[in-house]
């Protein structure tokens, strides 16, 4: 620093004294200048050195992080295939468990048809004899009598015969995994049929259970194309939930309706029991919500029959209270 003065100092040597003066004093403020930016430069330097540490140390901590990551995504993702695994054994558990509760009322339904069967087959019997009796005594218009019987006896027995075959088919159709075709059905005959399997099906397993079940059926009801075992799954689960509804209310009452208004048919099923309280409602169609204690319900029951009707069916399943008093369950289809 010091030679560097001197050399100017020579170089100005023949220059007026207020002139060196004033050039000192600049190459002074520009030495300072040129330490301040050397001492700038060190200590960025500095700064340089110590942000490559620390991206260093982020990077390594970042691939930590990344690996952690993965691991947790591959744990999660394992979680999910054992929840779907679970998810679709409990969704075959309840169509079992819909299965189970029509089977008592399928016996009781399909032993209908079947006495008939057996009481024409009797009688039809006894008319064989008869015959071959007229038969032989040469009574030409008793014998003709007794073919004419024999024939409405036929008639009456492939009648039941069928009704005994369509319930098993029915029970065949519900028990099949995966959605069925679409049929066209009678509305008030299609739940008349429900009602009653499930009517039997609850008295089959509490044989003390007491309820009024009122049929409001429009006779303009007419008949809709739907998945008839998939329909009578979600009908089946409204009208056992209804029962369980009322299984503590005196005068127990459930009432099932249809309705046909404009290009719509709706199916709804109310009881007279406690209802449904108002910070529950929301939840009741959510896959595993339930009410009923550990062990009674796999909470799937709603939230499949809400699936069947919109994505089935493109309807609507709602929930409101019933008309004085406990809960109400429609189905709305486009006819």
């Amino acid at each position: 620093m010091s030679s560097s003065i001197d050399h100017i100092k020579t170089l100005i040597a023949d220059l007026e004294e207020d002139q060196q003066e004033a050039i000192l004093q600049a190459v002074g403020a520009l030495q300072e200048d040129i330490e301040m930016l050397e001492f700038r430069l060190k200590r960025m330097e500095k700064i340089k050195r110590t942000t490559a540490i620390f991206l260093d140390e982020s990077v390594a901590e970042l691939e930590q992080k990344r690996a952690a990551v993965e691991e947790v995504n591959a744990k999660l993702e394992a979680s999910l295939e054992d929840l779907r695994a679970t998810q679709a054994q409990l969704v075959e558990q309840e169509k079992l468990a819909s299965l189970g509760s029509l089977t008592a009322g399928i016996a009781h339904e399909i032993k209908n048809p079947l006495n008939f069967v057996n009481n024409f087959a009797e009688v039809g019997g006894e008319l064989a004899d008869e015959l071959a009796e007229a038969i032989a005594e040469g009574n030409a218009e008793e014998t003709q009598q007794i073919l004419e019987e024999l024939k409405a006896n036929a008639t009456q027995i492939a009648k039941h015969g069928k009704r005994a075959d369509s319930i098993v088919q029915g029970m065949m159709q519900h028990a099949r995994g995966g959605a069925s075709d679409m049929e066209t059905v009678v509305v008030n005959d299609f739940l008349e049929e429900y009602a009653n399997l499930a009517w039997h099906g609850r008295r089959a397993r509490d044989h003390g259970f007491q309820a009024e079940i009122i049929r409001q059926f429009d006779s303009d009801a007419g008949s809709i194309k739907v998945m008839p075992q998939e329909l009578g799954r979600v009908v089946l689960n409204l009208l056992n939930n209804a029962f369980d509804a009322v299984a503590k209310t005196n005068g127990a009452r459930i009432t099932v309706t249809s309705m046909r208004a404009a290009d719509e048919v709706s199916i709804s099923v109310a009881d007279n029991g406690p209802g449904i309280p108002d910070d529950i409602r929301q939840k009741i169609f959510e896959p595993f919500f339930t009410t009923k204690a550990t062990g009674e319900g796999t909470g799937l029951g709603l939230s499949l029959s809400y699936d069947i009707i919109t994505k089935g069916h493109g309807g609507q399943l709602t929930a409101d209270d019933a008309p004085g008093g406990g809960a109400r369950f429609t189905i709305t289809l486009p006819a």
